[in-house]
């Protein structure tokens, strides 16, 4: 499980939601998708898999389709290659709307009509269908733990792994455990001691916020907390604030927009922070873009996850994925965790296509669920923090957890801070109800 409080920050999608919602933005469309990334040739089987994306969502159109897009980009240089012991692989979409109804006609068409082998890189605002996918037996790899799912149900492998005992209750008892490692990181490493928390004065930013100051004192911290009227924001006198305590840290529970409206804020007012924190979600190449009017704060932006900085172009399996997805346009971390997800998936495949037994649900599960190997954990090549899957029926109380870590600079994109593999932690676990 690496269930830690930065990966919390991938439950902001929740958040995200309402504030979307509330926005305006468009309702979902239930476009569901049956296009394949190849045509099998005559005479050969493909192997068949699902990817569900809230493509759709209130949140926007662009906010989850990144590991759709990157796990589309590898299984088709796999078919390029051969596929899966001569087989191609045919990628099933479906585009889940956003919403628990839509999620659930995914989870029927993918899993009851076309009868896939597996699901890779799910990425569902409300992943309603998650029960049906493990009634069925269905291997679901390396999806976004945006809500509980991946740490509730078996035969759900999420892309940051699990210590959950998965029987059907989120967590131990219904509560989740999260480190603290991030705070630990900028306290050890730049001297940090006073950090700022913005959110919005609505119960799920709220929500966040508290649990993100929570884990702030836990190591320490001084903490300074900021609300602003959600309908009517006045970021002008937070940044104010800011500077006046002197925050050598901000992290926030805010949207998109609101995140740029509290940099431009920032810059204004002459506040500068030691780095501007936010999550993988936000780590894009459309950081110029997204924050054009906020030139000093955008060059505070500092990005943790649990995977290789796309940017690591030095990295061979980095290198191989940004080939393979240079035109997209964009680029972003959570393709780069599709893509390491899709490897899984063929990793997964092709050991039962070895072993003789076929291709099938039953052979990819087992190879995901077996014990051997696991105390290594799964790297896809040395792109991900060894994930790991272990059913403790207690939750653990500290545990050694690593960070990956990038700073935004112009002209240069996103900086890689130290080695993912080496920036680790003994850190408290604790507890939060998802």
């Amino acid at each position: 499980m690496r269930r830690r409080l930065r990966v919390v920050e991938s439950a902001v999608a929740g958040l995200l939601l309402l504030l979307s919602a509330a926005c305006g933005s468009r309702l979902p469309e239930s476009d569901f998708e049956h296009r394949g990334t190849s045509t099998p040739s005559a005479g050969t089987t493909p192997v068949r898999v699902g990817i569900i994306t809230s493509a759709t969502s209130p949140v926007g159109g662009a906010a989850f389709t990144g590991p759709r897009d990157g796990a589309k980009a590898w299984f088709e240089r796999l078919n390029a290659r051969g596929g899966i012991d001569g087989r191609p692989v045919e990628v099933r979409l479906c585009d889940d709307g956003g919403s628990g109804v839509g999620n659930n006609e995914c989870v029927h068409r993918l899993i009851g009509q076309d009868k896939v082998v597996a699901l890779v890189a799910t990425t569902a605002l409300d992943y309603a269908g998650a029960d049906r996918v493990s009634r069925a037996r269905v291997p679901d790899i390396g999806g976004q733990p945006i809500g509980a799912a991946y740490d509730t149900y078996p035969h759900l492998y999420g892309i940051y792994g699990s210590l959950a005992p998965r029987d059907g209750t989120p967590g131990w008892g219904g509560q989740l455990y999260g480190g603290t490692e991030v705070y630990r990181y900028f306290a050890r490493e730049h001297g940090a001691r006073t950090a700022a928390v913005v959110s919005y004065n609505q119960a799920a930013s709220a929500a966040y916020a508290r649990l993100v100051a929570r884990g702030l004192k836990a190591e320490g911290y001084r903490v300074v907390t900021e609300e602003v009227d959600f309908a009517l924001p006045n970021f002008r006198a937070v940044a104010a604030d800011l500077k006046e305590q002197g925050a050598d840290l901000v992290f926030d529970a805010l949207d998109t927009h609101g995140n740029a409206q509290l940099c431009e804020a920032m810059d204004k007012v002459g506040a500068e922070v030691t780095a501007k924190v936010t999550n993988v979600q936000n780590w894009t190449s459309t950081v110029p873009e997204d924050y054009k009017d906020s030139p000093r704060c955008r060059n505070a932006l500092w990005a943790t996850g649990s995977s290789r900085n796309y940017e690591d172009a030095d990295h061979a399996a980095v290198r191989e994925f940004r080939e393979a997805t240079e035109k997209l346009g964009a680029h972003s971390q959570w393709q780069l965790e599709g893509w390491a997800a899709a490897m899984w998936f063929t990793e997964a495949a092709e050991a039962c296509a070895e072993a003789g037994t076929g291709v099938t649900r039953a052979c990819v599960d087992g190879f995901m669920n077996r014990r051997e190997g696991q105390d290594e954990g799964y790297t896809a090549d040395g792109l991900l923090i060894p994930v790991r899957f272990e059913r403790l029926a207690e939750p653990p109380k500290t545990r050694r957890a690593c960070l990956s870590v990038a700073r935004w600079q112009d002209g240069e994109g996103w900086v890689s801070q130290g080695d993912m593999n080496a920036d680790c932690f003994d850190v408290p676990q604790l507890a939060y109800r998802p």
